[in-house]
């Protein structure tokens, strides 16, 4: 593999992630609020990016889920919902920018309620820990090593972890899939061979890493995504 094309690869998937970034510093400053519904913010979020990012391609679906929503598995698609003024809700989007793909998700609080800000301020602590723990044996760490370590670092915060994953691969759109096997691309039980290994096509795999974290005590989650693998 060229380390020369590894690093251009990287590159790119930052300036994907960065512009991810830009665009939910927009959603967060004038989109979420009360009173719309989790379709009608999909809706403008997608506009949004249409107009100002020119995103024509999402590789996942547009998730926005408040309240008890937050809960719910990824692959569910739970009843609409209005947001309401007291709210937790979270937003997760996978745009390809110029063919490379961002996937990043955050958490947001409307109002004051201190436990769903808990909450929500434990997200990105418990993600460095667990890149922290990732880093510290990189070229071993297989997935499921890395979600045993994913749970236990939400218990010691006091929460659950709250999904049968802690993340997967990104690339280049479409990035590598394997048909029926949700296993060996993912952060999750089973997945037993190095992240840190060549893909299909000769290059090393990027990572990108998820934090479900359940407050199963209030019936609220939140969640936080970003790149593993590129700083």
């Amino acid at each position: 593999m060229s380390t020369e094309v590894d690093q251009q690869r990287a590159a790119n998937l930052l300036d994907a992630q960065n512009k991810a970034v830009q665009l939910f510093e927009e959603i967060e400053r004038d989109l979420i609020r009360p009173g719309i519904s989790e379709k009608a913010l999909s809706d403008e979020i997608h506009e949004l990016g249409t107009k100002r990012y020119g995103i024509r391609t999402h590789w996942h679906k547009r998730v926005i889920r408040s309240g008890p929503n937050t809960l719910k598995p990824f692959a569910e698609n739970p009843p609409d919902r209005i947001i309401q003024p007291d709210d937790i809700l979270y937003v997760d989007l996978g745009p390809v920018f110029e063919a490379w793909e961002a996937d990043f998700g955050r958490t947001f609080v409307l109002g004051d309620d201190p436990d769903k800000q808990r909450l929500r301020d434990s997200l990105e602590p418990v993600f460095n820990e667990i890149k922290a723990r990732f880093l510290q044996s990189p070229d071993t760490m297989t997935g499921e090593q890395l979600y045993e370590i994913s749970g236990e670092i939400a218990k010691q915060h006091g929460w659950q972890w709250g999904s049968h994953i802690a993340g997967h691969i990104v690339g280049s759109f479409p990035h590598e899939r394997i048909p029926k096997d949700m296993v060996s691309l993912y952060i999750t039980p089973g997945s037993k061979e190095p992240m840190l290994r060549p893909g299909r096509d000769g290059n090393i795999l990027h990572w990108i890493l998820e934090v479900h974290l359940h407050d199963p005590v209030r019936q609220n989650g939140a969640f936080y995504e970003k790149l593993l693998t590129v700083d």
